[in-house]
């Protein structure tokens, strides 16, 4: 048999068995290198949401800029709202921001590393409420930090 012939036939015996082997298992949800699935259907079920987040960055605190990184696991921060959005799947939500105990707080939707700027030198906390689209929270993060005394503004 030429060389071409046999080549022909051990790819034909190669699929044949790949065609007759049961299908590989499917990975367990997030097992592929940490990720969660892709975010484009519907999941019978998600774990609960949570939020992460990280220290204010050092290098922008000494200029007085609050840099907070955050992220949100089992769910999307995206803007929108309403009770419709409750139904969404994969979960959707935003934050909820508030500095020092105000009185009042902000929502946003962007994902985005939340920036505060101009807060005076001295101790400041910023709490951090992973809402749902009815602003329900669903997970919270408190930041405390230093604004250490410095020269110009950002």
């Amino acid at each position: 048999m030429p060389a071409l012939g046999k080549l022909a036939l051990a790819a034909a015996v190669l699929l044949t068995a790949a065609c007759g082997a049961p299908p590989p298992a499917p990975a367990p949800l997030g097992a592929a290198a940490g990720w969660s699935p892709a975010p484009v259907v519907p999941l019978p079920s998600q774990p609960p949401p949570s939020l992460v987040v990280d220290a204010p960055l050092p290098e922008q605190l000494v200029m007085g800029l609050v840099v907070l990184r955050y992220r949100a696991e089992n769910l999307r921060i995206v803007p929108v709202y309403g009770p419709a959005a409750l139904d969404v799947s994969p979960r959707i939500g935003h934050v909820h921001v508030t500095v020092d105990d105000a009185a009042w707080h902000w929502a946003d939707g962007s994902g985005e590393p939340l920036i505060i700027q101009s807060l005076p030198a001295g101790p400041h906390k910023v709490w951090i409420g992973l809402a749902d689209p009815t602003h329900k929270i669903l997970d919270e993060k408190t930041v405390n930090f230093v604004v250490p005394v410095h020269s110009g503004h950002h």
